[in-house]
């Protein structure tokens, strides 16, 4: 069982960074068919991405993202992450361990597809912004609030999916995820994933890519903390209230 959840979790993460990075890469990079796509294109390929990946991860129950399975954690109402899957120390490191190997394998995959604009690319930043996410304006106190409220959000809606008819979860949190980056992912990219953001920025830091630059490590801890901090709220809101 395990190995069943490991690899459901694993692929339905990567299938998340490899549609969710692609269409970033389509969007910024010189070349690519949707260069100079709206930030709206951005928010449906990711809400798009959600959507397959929480439909081939159904074995795992489909968290994609460490903030939702600390929302399910901490959730009173919440015995098992899936079926037959108890909470546990274990378990609850078993998801984080296939969240992460899936982004990263996902984030490469995204990589590999883009290479040739990659390399036609000279904006460093451009670059970077495939893989991870980066604010507007650097404050860490607002860019932390942003990321809490965003995440938030997404965890409290997956909360209350236990009255969504059968068949309907994943496009319900693919909308949720839309509609999340096109209200509040202006400020920061709306990371809202742990692993959405450390995995494509560890890829980042070593894969050979032509003139790349540093891959802001000194904001890594943002997209990391703010969304585990919204999880748990919003799984304990949850939790309350439904």
């Amino acid at each position: 069982m395990s190995l069943q959840v490991f690899s459901a979790e694993a692929l339905g993460t990567m299938l998340l960074m490899l549609l969710g990075c692609g269409v970033v890469a389509n969007a910024v990079l010189r070349g690519a068919k949707g260069n100079n796509g709206t930030f709206l294109m951005v928010n449906f390929g990711w809400g798009l991405g959600v959507f397959a990946g929480v439909w081939v991860a159904a074995a795992s129950g489909a968290h994609l993202n460490p903030a939702v399975t600390v929302g399910l954690l901490v959730n009173p109402n919440v015995d098992e992450y899936a079926p037959g899957v108890a909470i546990t120390l274990a378990s609850t490191l078993l998801y984080f361990a296939a969240q992460m190997v899936g982004a990263i394998i996902g984030a490469v995959l995204a990589y590999l597809s883009y290479k040739q604009h990659f390399d036609a690319e000279e904006d460093p930043a451009a670059k970077l912004g495939v893989f991870a996410t980066g604010p507007v304006y650097r404050h860490k106190g607002w860019n932390l609030l942003t990321e809490i409220i965003a995440t938030f959000v997404l965890v409290f809606v997956i909360a209350g999916f236990g009255l969504t008819p059968n068949g309907l979860g994943p496009l319900a949190v693919a909308l949720i995820v839309v509609g999340i980056g096109a209200s509040l992912g202006g400020p920061t990219g709306y990371a809202i994933n742990p692993a959405r953001d450390l995995g494509p920025r560890i890829a980042h830091a070593f894969l050979p890519i032509k003139g790349k630059g540093p891959s802001d490590w000194g904001y890594s801890w943002i997209p990391v903390v703010g969304p585990l901090i919204g999880g748990a709220i919003g799984g304990l809101a949850g939790g309350a209230l439904f």
